[in-house]
């Protein structure tokens, strides 16, 4: 268990900034667990093998995924200390529950079936090998 105060402890943790490229798409209309299967194809994998991946996966969330990693190795390229696309991997990727949008259905005798249209979060971080 750490010790200190909790806000001591979440100020030593902040202090460290994570300096690694990274890329996030914010309120993706698609849920967690179908962005997961395809996030899973792709972790640890070079970026030339995951982008290969994605353009022929024929899942919706592979398009999206396709545009954020491309936009993660832009941001790589583009830094001041800049990194080659040949040497990136996806080192982290991961998807976070969004918000849910509630519609209603009718259905028999007056009744109504809520459906949720639920989002997510997604980030791809990469790194050096």
């Amino acid at each position: 268990m750490a010790k200190g105060h909790r806000s001591q402890i979440k100020r030593e943790r902040n202090a460290v900034k994570d300096e690694r490229p990274r890329a996030k798409l914010s309120f993706a209309r698609v849920p967690v667990q179908k962005a997961c299967f395809v996030l899973d194809a792709i972790r640890g994998k070079d970026v030339q093998t995951a982008l290969g991946i994605l353009t022929y996966n024929p899942r919706y969330a592979s398009s999206l995924l396709k545009k954020l990693v491309e936009s993660a190795v832009a941001n790589a390229e583009n830094r001041e200390n800049s990194i080659k696309a040949e040497k990136l991997y996806v080192a982290e990727c991961y998807a976070g529950q969004g918000p849910i949008m509630k519609r209603v259905k009718p259905r028999a005798r007056g009744s109504a079936y809520r459906i949720e249209k639920r989002m997510s979060h997604i980030t791809v971080v990469l790194d050096e090998r």
